[in-house]
């Protein structure tokens, strides 16, 4: 079995505020998983995206949003953590999209050589996470099929 990742989850505070928040960024659909005195939605991030428990090769992968179980991250704090980096198509119109939600902005959006075009956001909870995209400003394909 290959060590992939497969799952992700995102803490949060006030739940509702972050499932509305990603899914009118990002698109992502939230399912109540039930959970009683811990509560605890499922995340399908799309087209694509794989129930990968057993580690199969496939495109991305879903995750999980649970309630916080203390003080959430403080601006300006390193992360204490993992986050996440989401691939997109637009990472300067999600980056505006995602201030226009709430989101600060932790790295603006750059072109990386041979990796592509990335910023960092801030949700509204505090959380890191990053957008991605293989095809920088200048629309050179920097990684992956077609690049240079």
């Amino acid at each position: 079995m290959a060590n992939l990742v497969v799952h992700f989850e995102i803490h949060a505070s006030e739940p509702q505020k972050l499932i509305d928040f990603y899914g009118q960024l990002l698109g992502w659909t939230f399912q109540d998983y039930g959970g009683g005195d811990q509560p605890y939605w499922v995340i399908d991030t799309g087209e694509g995206a794989i129930g990968n428990a057993t580690a199969e090769k496939g495109l991305g992968i879903n995750g999980g949003l649970t309630s916080r179980q203390g003080p959430g991250p403080e601006i300006g704090a390193p992360v204490n953590g993992c986050n996440i980096v989401v691939g997109v198509e637009d990472v300067d119109g999600l980056m505006a999209r995602g201030i226009e939600l709430g989101a600060t902005e932790a790295l603006p959006a750059t072109d990386w050589p041979g990796i592509g075009r990335g910023g960092y956001l801030i949700d509204p909870d505090g959380n890191v996470f990053g957008l991605l995209s293989p095809v920088t400003s200048d629309g050179t394909v920097a990684m992956g099929p077609g690049s240079e």
